[in-house]
């Protein structure tokens, strides 16, 4: 017989064997919710909240304990945050300006309205709120970082999981759903800009320290634009894939490691880099580069919902708590409606209309839990406030689907349709090309 493990090898099987009960329990859960007609990305996040304190920590002898060691949790995160970058990545490169001439006011004048009524709105709540969370372990939390930052988590939309939904409603070539696609893709850009923001002011140690930071992250957008993006595009045209895809790969995690060095998450580097990203040739980028680190990013993302659902303690809610999360949700869901209906209406829609586009800004899915984590890392959210907040991104994103039926809105008729769509309604529209695909984590 061979000699027993080492702990270093026991500690690297364990990790093993927790991705692959991620993989499972996210793919189970995912095909369970989708039978109830929501985005499977729904499931998956249940699964990582399941998987933590929540449920199978309730359990004789904790199991959570023993499954999700101390030890292999900073693995499990490196995974996570591999998976978490290529991520930003696509939802970076996804986003195309030139789609923006479509119903650019109206959807302009939409995404503005519901970032802004919901940020506004989202530091009223933190003045009710700030008392009650301003302590995260023995540090205490300023109070505007706080409000900023819950002001910047309730104007976050979901780019992907929005698209899956209006795919499978058969809204994509509609008016109402071209409108609502394009103002997330704005809203993405616009709530990672806050999102940079609010993390510089949280980590900088005064007003010189942030005004290092910001000329840091000029130079590095500068470097982006002058030397990296003609750079991919000069592989993009020597029709170099096979390097293209270990350059890109390469230059994500660099960027990563650059805004992480100049005092931003570790997300903004990478999303910036999508963002440069060349988009011709479509088809043969899509193909060699997009599909890959789709499918890789499919794999990795699991595990960042179990990092995520190891946060998530619904047990530790008092009902002083539910209170509040009560109140987090009723503010989340208005401010998105009234900034998203008032303007829409104001641009010739019908009140119908405008309450379904009202409804799809509303949801927020992986995104939303994107920028809790950064809040949990940056120390702005206690274990409570970010348990809440997880369930109030589940919360309207689960609403979404069933508040729209398919066929209701007055912008389905072929007078409404966008003559650049050609959907079936089982595919989602990509920002980039115009192609249908379907975004693997959105399914």
């Amino acid at each position: 017989m061979g000699s027993p493990a080492s702990h270093s090898e026991l500690l690297i099987a364990t990790v093993l064997l927790d991705i692959a009960l991620v993989l499972v329990a996210g793919t189970l859960l995912g095909r369970w919710v989708r039978r109830l007609r929501q985005p499977a990305v729904i499931g998956e996040i249940l699964a990582g909240v399941a998987l933590g304190p929540s449920l199978l920590g309730l359990l004789p002898g904790n199991p959570t304990a023993w499954l999700f060691p101390a030890e292999a949790r900073p693995f499990l995160s490196t995974v996570a945050q591999i998976g978490l970058a290529l991520f930003m990545f696509l939802i970076g490169w996804e986003f195309n300006p030139a789609q923006l001439r479509s119903h650019r006011g109206t959807a302009a004048a939409v995404s503005i309205g519901s970032i802004a009524v919901s940020f506004g709105l989202g530091v009223a709540l933190a003045t009710l709120l700030y008392h009650r969370h301003d302590t995260v372990g023995a540090d205490r939390v300023g109070f505007t970082e706080f409000a900023l930052f819950l002001g910047v988590a309730m104007s976050i939309t979901a780019f992907p999981v929005l698209a899956r939904i209006l795919a499978e409603r058969r809204l994509t070539g509609t008016r109402v759903g071209s409108i609502a696609l394009i103002s997330a893709a704005i809203d993405d850009v616009l709530a990672w800009c806050l999102l940079a923001v609010v993390t510089a002011i949280v980590t900088a140690s005064g007003p010189f320290d942030l005004i290092r930071m910001l000329i840091l992250l000029a130079v590095f957008l500068v470097v982006l634009r002058t030397v990296v993006r003609p750079f991919l595009v000069f592989l993009t045209r020597r029709h170099a894939t096979t390097y293209l895809l270990v350059a890109v790969v390469a230059l994500v995690f660099l960027a990563a490691y650059v805004t992480t060095w100049i005092g931003l998450h570790a997300i903004f580097g990478a999303f910036c880099v999508g963002l440069v990203m060349p988009r011709d040739p479509a088809p043969e980028l899509g193909e060699r580069v997009r599909r890959p680190l789709e499918h890789v990013s499919v794999v990795l993302l699991p595990v960042f919902f179990i990092v995520t659902g190891l946060g998530v303690d619904i047990g530790g809610l008092t009902g002083a708590n539910l209170l509040e999360l009560a109140a987090i949700v009723l503010i989340a869901t208005c401010g998105k409606l009234i900034g998203a209906i008032v303007p829409a209406v104001s641009f010739g829609m019908s009140w119908r209309d405008a309450g379904t586009l009202g409804i799809l800004v509303n949801t927020r899915g992986l995104t939303e839990l994107v920028v809790l984590s950064v809040g949990l890392q940056l120390g702005v959210l206690d274990g409570q406030m970010f348990t809440m907040m997880v369930l109030m991104a589940l919360i309207t994103t689960a609403l979404a689907g069933p508040l729209i039926r398919s066929g209701r809105t007055q912008s389905t008729s072929p007078t409404d349709q966008d003559p650049a769509a050609h959907s079936s309604g089982h595919s989602v529209p990509s920002m980039r090309t115009g192609r249908t695909t379907t975004p693997p984590w959105s399914r």
